[in-house]
């Protein structure tokens, strides 16, 4: 699944189109390093997202194009 789309579908970002921009302008990194909108995510995954001062660090744990909203939280941990 493409990044974007997961931090969508987890529901760590709220729309896709704003996903895709925080990949754009380097906000999104992978495994430590800058990824872009189009990197398949694969469970065991490490992303770290910058909210402003803030950082989000989380781990991936599976991988699913449909999830509920009560259910987008078990998609990941956070670190």
């Amino acid at each position: 699944m493409r990044l974007d789309k997961y931090l969508k579908v987890s529901r760590l970002i709220k729309r896709r189109t704003v996903a895709n921009e925080a990949c754009d302008a380097g906000r999104v990194a992978v495994n430590g390093r800058p990824a872009r909108a189009s990197y398949e995510v694969k469970s065991g995954d490490e992303l770290e997202i910058q909210f402003g001062q803030r950082a989000l660090r989380v781990r991936v744990l599976t991988v699913a194009d449909n999830v509920g909203k009560a259910d987008a939280s078990a998609m990941y941990e956070e670190i």
